[in-house]
């Protein structure tokens, strides 16, 4: 028997399990595939403060971009504290990115047209000027997600330290109960038992929720990533993306929408995003996405109009109506907890959701206050 049950091990299920067992919990991670064989295997490895409107999510992503650092420190995966540039085409859009950095109190620095080309030479000419945010990063995920779950398990000589098992290849099929609380999960491999279950199966958490009787409203919001041929020499030094990919975050469209999002990795490929649209779990590959995600890269990169893409992938981000991450315990469901519904940010606020949770669990005071995600605040009817 565990104290805690992980349902997911993509990063975020992952970050529950670490932060949990360095608290002195046993830990069993369950999972129906691999490590990060979900969204997490599909998504590009944000950490970003940038994107966030000022409320509990930026709260959230500062934290977990202070707990990202310190991770990458363990080693075991990439992290590259590359920072982030936010550029606009026009000077109207220029006040209003400026407004926003202002508004939410991190560190920044407002870049007027002129000095684009300082950050990022090959930017295209006419842009009105973006915002620097040198907080902002990426990691490898597939690799933080197992790291995570690597260094969970090792002890490194710390008495407080608790175990960490996974169980892969075990799809969760319901909840165990005794009475009203829930003591452990069903699987196509057993059942197992534990004090407490964090669902953090991501796109698929309101099915887990569903399991245990009660409702969550995360829907799946596809998007495509396309994957350059390896350049010779970086052309690229930071995270570079429009204000639309701001507007889009923010969207409650189920229609597609896209906006340029470009950056460049440390194995040399490009990463070129980024799209969103509801269209259930459907992953056919949609060519006009792809089309207009690259001409988009081209307009603000013309540099690389004669770079080859060489290929593409598709992932489906958690969405939640409120764009709000649900974390916490679930009243309705004593002894259930989730960690899910983070949408396109899964992976830069992995950390402090683990951590979080872990703090929850072994009684301590959360270093954030958790209202604004609790599970139970979405109307009962259909969203």
């Amino acid at each position: 028997m565990s104290d805690v049950i992980v349902v997911g091990a993509g990063v975020v299920g992952a970050a529950c399990a670490y932060y949990a067992a360095r608290a002195g919990l046993d830990v069993t991670v369950v999972d129906r595939g691999p490590v990060a064989g979900g969204t997490t295997g599909s998504g590009e490895g944000n950490v970003l403060v940038s994107d966030k409107d000022p409320g509990p999510e930026l709260e959230l992503a500062v934290l977990s971009n202070r707990l990202w650092r310190t991770l990458a420190g363990h080693g075991g995966f990439e992290f590259e504290a590359k920072g982030g540039l936010v550029v606009a085409e026009t000077p109207e859009i220029q006040r209003q990115l400026a407004d926003l950095a202002a508004k939410q109190d991190v560190e920044h620095a407002v870049v007027p047209g002129d000095a684009l080309r300082d950050y990022e030479p090959h930017l295209a000419q006419g842009l009105a000027g973006g915002v620097f945010y040198p907080q902002d990063a990426q990691v490898q995920p597939m690799l933080a997600a197992a790291a995570l779950l690597k260094h969970g398990a090792d002890k490194d000589g710390r008495a407080s330290s608790g175990t960490l098992r996974l169980r892969l290849g075990a799809e969760v099929t319901g909840f165990i109960r005794s009475g009203e609380r829930v003591t452990g999960v069903r699987t196509t491999r057993g059942d197992v038992l534990g004090g407490a279950v964090i669902n953090a199966a991501g796109t698929w958490g309101g099915e887990i929720a569903a399991l245990a009787g009660v409702r969550l409203p995360v829907l799946p919001r596809r998007g495509f990533i396309l994957v350059t041929e390896p350049l010779p020499e970086p052309l690229i030094r930071h995270k570079v993306y429009t204000a639309a990919y701001v507007t889009n975050v923010a969207s409650d469209s189920a229609g597609l929408e896209t906006s340029a999002v470009v950056e460049g990795t440390v194995a040399g490929t490009v990463l070129i995003g980024a799209s969103r649209e509801r269209v259930g779990f459907d992953r056919t590959t949609s060519v006009p996405v792809l089309a207009r995600l690259a001409a988009q890269a081209v307009a603000l990169f013309p540099v690389l109009r004669g770079v080859r893409a060489i290929r593409s992938y598709c992932g489906f981000r958690p969405y939640c109506p409120d764009h709000l991450p649900v974390i916490g315990p679930d009243p309705r469901a004593p002894g259930l907890y989730h960690a899910c519904g983070h949408e396109g940010a899964g992976i830069g606020l992995a950390p402090a959701t683990g951590h979080l949770l872990a703090q929850v669990l072994t009684g301590a005071q959360p270093d954030l206050d958790l209202s604004p995600f609790r599970p139970d605040r979405f109307p009962e009817e259909a969203s």
